[in-house]
């Protein structure tokens, strides 16, 4: 037998031990180790068998074991009673269990990141037809190195220090820019999922690029735009309309004097300050999202926002079977995963599904009911002819959901020649 598988055999026998001779070390190392850590499948058996009694309250010693496993007819396998026997002399002290299960943990880190790594090989050898496939595999590759996540499962009693900590501490909000909206809901939450939807030519594009630079300017993380129906330069052209006040049409047209030029240079050196980074690709998948907002956070902390313009137009595959609000239903689903995971809000833009002048509802959400019920907010942007006003159109803002905050309605002017919401 090399050292290596000594050590390994050695070490766990140990842990096993302890739980043997000290029954209470389980509340310590019962969420800390799965059964993969361990290196021989005997030792897995055991540790299955001694979590099982564990979570049922149930003691765990040599009697106990031994009846479970032969319940199961499993005894044979880890070697019967005397190998129970031999697991408790093999670890004289239950106090050092910590420092065992550490050791166990982290070899079987290192064992997993070599087959992760093998794998990998294997897939790039591998002739995939669809690239997004491949990512996908070579990311469940990767991931499954991390360790499973634990219960978090806790009684009120002992949650009591955590909640009024809760309450002394400052929520972590993140203004969107727009004063009166901010002061109701206080900003929008991390790991919110926040729905923006309006019929065609409503100004949502513009909204949230307002929203995308006052979320900016908070200092609270880089701002990742992903835009499917207009380019780099063309957002560039909305976003420097409102700050110069430089007519977007002029600028698109490119009907510009040298002084025109001159404040679209300042003002896109104040644009350059702020952490926003836009991807002007068609088609994105939500799995492409997910993986470059993890780059992003690996390379630079936090993320402020996840802004996709928008929801119907990107690439959404349908399973065999599947409907199309089924799938659409996924990627919202995915899209409020990865705002947790992340600890953004991911604000996704939505069409309606039909026209009309009525004020929208959420059934008016195109291709999915299940977008509701993923939400977290959901804002429907509205013009209604019967309201008008001499320096723009005036658009209705109708918080149709809010989670935790209930539902309001605001106004804007919005001067389209230079893409800019004023709030009324």
């Amino acid at each position: 037998m090399s050292l290596d598988i000594l050590q390994y055999s050695e070490t766990e026998s140990a842990v096993l031990g302890a739980v043997l001779l000290n029954n209470s070390v389980m509340d310590d190392i019962g969420e800390m180790l799965e059964p993969r850590d361990f290196h021989y499948t005997v030792h897995q058996l055991i540790w299955e068998a001694m979590k099982y009694q564990h979570s049922n309250n149930k003691p765990c010693d040599i009697i106990t074991l031994t009846d479970i496993l032969l319940r199961y007819e499993r005894i044979e396998e880890i070697g019967g009673i005397n190998y129970l026997r031999k697991l408790v002399d093999s670890c004289p002290t239950s106090s050092n269990v910590m420092n065992y299960a550490e050791i166990v943990q982290r070899r079987s880190y290192r064992k997993r990141a070599v087959e992760a790594a093998e794998k990998i090989m294997k897939l790039s050898q591998d002739d995939y037809g669809d690239d997004e496939q491949f990512f996908s595999e070579l990311e469940k590759a990767v991931l499954s190195v991390r360790p499973s996540d634990s219960g978090t499962m806790r009684s009120i009693a002992d949650s009591k220090r955590d909640y009024m900590t809760y309450l002394d501490t400052k929520d972590d909000f993140i203004f969107t820019g727009f004063q009166k909206f901010d002061e109701w809901m206080g900003g929008i939450g991390r790991g919110w999922l926040y729905i923006l939807a309006g019929r065609p030519s409503v100004g949502k594009t513009a909204k949230m690029l307002q929203m995308a630079t006052g979320i900016a300017e908070q200092n609270v993380g880089q701002i990742l735009i992903w835009s499917q129906e207009m380019k780099r330069n063309q957002l560039f052209n909305r976003m420097l309309a409102p700050m110069t006040g430089i007519g977007g049409n002029r600028i698109r047209k490119k009907e510009l004097d040298d002084r025109d030029k001159k404040r679209l240079s300042d003002a896109f050196e104040q644009l350059e300050q702020m952490p926003i980074h836009i991807e002007d690709s068609k088609n994105v998948t939500i799995e492409e999202v997910r993986a470059t907002a993890r780059n992003i956070k690996r390379k630079y902390g936090k993320i402020g926002a996840i802004i996709v313009d928008y929801l119907t137009i990107m690439n959404i595959k349908q399973q065999k079977g599947e409907s199309r609000s089924q799938a659409v239903g996924y990627v919202t689903r995915t899209a409020k995963s990865i705002a947790l995971e992340l600890d953004c809000p991911f604000i996704m833009l939505a069409q309606l599904s039909r026209d009309g002048k009525d004020e929208p509802k959420l059934e008016h959400l195109r291709d999915s009911g299940e977008i509701e019920q993923d939400a977290d907010v959901v804002e429907f942007l509205w013009h209604n002819p019967d309201i008008t006003n001499p320096n723009g159109k005036v658009i209705q803002s109708v918080i149709a959901k809010g989670r935790d905050i209930g539902v309001n309605n605001f106004e804007y002017l919005f001067q389209g020649w230079i893409q800019k919401y004023t709030m009324l």
